[in-house]
């Protein structure tokens, strides 16, 4: 990975976070962005320090068709050939049921993890087409494989990240670029905080009694998929807890 470039998105915090270091330790150029712009300009010494060749971080809402069609188009110099794109930037919003749901919360998590996805995507791939290599890697979720109570509308949009990143793959055939669908169980982060909204004790309670994946676990995946020999593709891997089998079975301890 050294000198390769490698953009993250979502790469403020959590599995992000922990996946632009683990890139750092390989030597990569790493490029990241969030909508929170400040935690990035505060990860860029540290990530050079981990060994990064380079880092530029930029504020983007992967939201915003517009916006990551125009940013990721017009990259500084030197930062528009990207090798490794990480499609991290997603999330939860509420866990109830489907009739009761916030509708705003299924726009949130549509927009992040299905449109937003895309989005990036299309801005990205094309390139990688044009110069004959490149790796995209999506963040899914064991959600995508079970659907459990009261998460519907998530579960749904990881089910249409494995969808979208096994299509992709078959629309890449042909071509040297490569497709990975790296699928985490329960990781503990900031996930659970930004599913209820702030609700730290609620939050909390996700975790107790069990032990989940740190952010880094995850991480390290990512980096394995991405470092095997270029005739290698990885279509999926799914990495959870040895306290976890599945999206609904875990072994809570008393």
């Amino acid at each position: 990975m050294k000198g390769k470039t490698v953009l993250v998105t979502g790469a403020s915090a959590g599995i992000g976070a922990a996946t632009a270091m683990a890139f750092a330790g390989e030597g990569a150029r790493v490029l990241v962005c969030a909508r929170r712009l400040e935690r990035l300009q505060a990860m860029e010494a540290v990530l050079l320090e981990a060994g990064a060749a380079e880092v530029f971080s930029f504020e983007l809402d992967v939201r915003d068709r517009d916006e990551a069609e125009g940013t990721l188009n017009t990259l500084p110099d030197g930062w528009g050939d990207i090798d490794v794109l990480v499609n991290n930037a997603g999330l939860s919003r509420g866990l109830t049921k489907l009739w009761e749901d916030d509708v705003e919360n299924w726009e949130e998590m549509i927009d992040t993890n299905i449109k937003g996805l895309l989005y990036v995507t299309r801005a990205v791939v094309p390139k990688m087409v044009k110069r004959g290599s490149g790796h995209v890697i999506g963040l899914g979720s064991v959600a995508g494989y079970i659907t459990y109570a009261n998460g519907a509308v998530y579960c749904a949009t990881k089910a249409a990240e494995k969808a979208i990143s096994e299509g992709l793959k078959l629309d890449l055939m042909g071509t040297p670029v490569r497709v990975t669908s790296v699928d985490a169980g329960m990781v503990e982060s900031e996930f659970s905080v930004v599913r209820f909204r702030g609700d730290d004790e609620r939050a909390a309670k996700v975790y107790q009694n069990i032990t989940p994946l740190q952010p880094e676990d995850v991480a390290d995946a990512i980096v394995w998929a991405a470092t095997r020999p270029a005739h290698v593709n990885v279509h999926s891997v799914v990495v959870t807890s040895i306290d976890q089998g599945n999206s609904v079975t875990f072994n809570r301890r008393a």
